[in-house]
């Protein structure tokens, strides 16, 4: 009975989990699966933000700068020989110290004041990255960063990282585990703590939560995460240079974050997956494909201002309703009716 009331809730999330798990299998492009390794990846760079913008209400503009102090940090601690798994949470532990220490600064002011200086430090990292020569290699970047070492797997063998599908397979992981944490996160008492803070920083306070404590917690863990997706999309990739710190990063994932679904685990992952794609489709179109993007994102916000996971939740909640009505007696309906009523107030 628990199984079957797991699958009835989250039957959705499953089916997108068979699919993605399949998708090297079925497709055999490998056009298509890099594009989606890239997807992936940059939905754990939302992922992340989504935490810190979604469920705690502050904006970070710097989280580019992390995602590239991350991707900077494992390049150089592998090139010097430090194994890839041990390197790749040290990335992420740099990044949430750098971030410890940005956010005791930048996390007493608040709104868009919070938001400025948090950009300001972002174009600080960006700049240092293509200015650093002797650590950095300018603009040229950090190149040869070599895969992650094989993995021994009892009466099967090593699992080697240098075919695709096996990349591919790698950021899964990391995504679930991404998913994972955050859930956890959320829905945990200090999620409630989040949440209370994005609602009303002043009441919040009113009732005992420390508020700057509960924020830098929420940018510490972010920092640690995105410090985490650029170690992982710099060993993919092979290489590093200043253009992983560049603000375009952060923007196109606060995008992915709005048109998906802002504080929803789902939503970041949709628009990631969806917008990239998209974007790669109009690559012909060069610079209009960009007036194209800001066109979709306007209307995301005027029109669908919980994303397109939001939009999926009251519709499919409304057939629900529906067909319960029928089954019900009427029940279905009149339960929807004073769901909408309770929004409405």
């Amino acid at each position: 009975m628990k199984y079957n009331k797991f699958l009835k809730q989250n039957w959705l999330y499953l089916l997108l989990l068979i699919a993605a798990l399949s998708f090297p299998l079925v497709i055999s492009s490998r056009y298509y699966i890099q594009i989606m390794i890239t997807a992936l990846t940059w939905a754990m760079a939302a992922l992340s933000l989504n935490l810190i913008l979604g469920y705690t209400g502050q904006a970070s503009l710097a989280h580019a700068g992390f995602f590239g102090l991350g991707a900077y940090s494992l390049a150089l601690t592998t090139k010097a020989g430090l194994s890839f798994w041990l390197a790749l949470p040290l990335a992420g532990a740099f990044a949430a110290f750098i971030g410890l220490f940005i956010g005791l600064l930048t996390l007493r002011t608040r709104g868009h004041y919070f938001a400025i200086s948090t950009l300001c430090f972002g174009v600080i990292v960006f700049i240092v990255a293509g200015s650093w020569i002797e650590i950095t290699k300018g603009a040229t970047g950090i190149l040869g960063i070599p895969k992650p070492t094989p993995i021994p797997i009892p009466f099967i063998g090593e699992l080697s990282f240098t075919s695709q599908t096996n990349q591919y397979y790698l950021v899964i992981f990391f995504l679930l585990l991404f998913l994972f944490i955050i859930y956890r996160l959320v829905n945990s008492l200090q999620g409630l703590s989040f949440m209370a803070v994005r609602n009303n920083e002043v009441l919040a306070e009113a009732v005992g939560i420390n508020t700057f404590t509960t924020k830098l917690l929420s940018f510490v863990v972010t920092n640690f995460l995105v410090g985490m997706t650029g170690g992982i999309y710099a060993v993919l990739m092979g290489g590093v240079s200043p253009t992983v710190a560049g603000s375009n990063l952060t923007f196109f994932w606060l995008a992915y974050v709005i048109i998906g679904g802002v504080a929803t685990m789902a939503g970041p992952i949709v628009g990631a997956v969806l917008v990239t794609f998209l974007m790669e489709y109009m690559y012909s179109l060069g610079e209009y494909r960009l007036a194209i993007f800001g066109l979709i994102l306007i209307m995301a916000i005027i029109f669908f201002p919980r994303g397109l996971v939001g939009v999926f939740t009251r519709l499919y909640q409304k057939i629900k309703d529906y067909f319960g009505g029928i089954r019900g007696g009427g029940a279905g309906q009149n339960a929807a009716k004073s769901r909408k009523a309770n929004e409405t107030l």
